[in-house]
């Protein structure tokens, strides 16, 4: 029994690793996330682009508003979870904060599904090691913007763009990518079009951060990337 259990543990291992490496080339054909929009009736609209296929605005906007220490860390950012848990704990769980970096929602975004259980945020930190190991921080960044959900079943920035302001990802502005970016804490019920109160109070600030990230120049060997 003990054989065979690490028999299965072994080809699951090897099984995630092809995989992930996979995505590392080729694009994710759907996910949990976007199965359970169209189940619902929510629709799914996504249209996958590269890097360069959107504008710098887009990538600065998400990096901004998201994990704008995305280039330095591993996957993790350990003050921003310390701090988290911290919070949490003086709170008494009355409004959880998350510490989420990019690479952690791209985890649950491509491999997972949506939820807060210790076993999903377990297998979440296996899937960010094994994405930060083999994919590198553009590709990470451009799966991330291929397909998070940004408006009720619109997944990905080419998507979000022709939805509210009816032009390519590579066309957008600062304003419109901040407004995008400022609906990714909660996309279904922080809406771009109409603007939510929400959106309108943060947008601003983001456009804000994108300024202060303007001069770093590891955040903008990123953003101004192509692959």
């Amino acid at each position: 029994m003990i054989r065979l259990i690490k028999k299965i543990i072994l080809f699951l291992a090897i099984s995630h690793l092809t995989y992930v490496i996979l995505l590392r080339f080729i694009d994710p054909p759907i996910t949990i996330t976007q199965i359970g929009s169209l189940l619902s009736g929510n629709g799914f609209k996504r249209t996958h682009v590269s890097l360069d296929e959107m504008s710098t605005a887009a990538k600065l906007a998400v990096l901004a508003a998201e994990d704008q220490l995305f280039p330095d860390h591993n996957g993790f950012d350990i003050k921003g979870i310390k701090n988290a848990l911290a919070y949490n704990k003086k709170k008494k769980g009355k409004k959880i904060r998350g510490a989420s970096t990019i690479s952690q929602q791209v985890a649950k975004n491509v491999f997972l599904w949506q939820g807060r259980s210790w076993f999903r945020k377990g297998l979440e930190v296996y899937f960010t090691f094994l994405i930060e190991l083999t994919w590198g921080k553009e590709r990470i960044l451009e799966v991330y913007l291929n397909e998070a959900e940004m408006g009720k079943g619109i997944f990905g920035i080419e998507a979000a763009a022709k939805k509210y302001f009816n032009k390519k990802a590579s066309k957008l502005t600062r304003t419109e990518a901040a407004k995008i970016a400022s609906c990714l804490p909660n996309p279904v019920r922080y809406t771009v079009k109409p603007i939510s109160p929400y959106v309108s109070r943060k947008y601003p600030w983001v456009l804000r951060q994108m300024n202060n990230l303007d001069g770093d120049p590891d955040i903008m060997a990123i953003v101004e990337s192509s692959r």
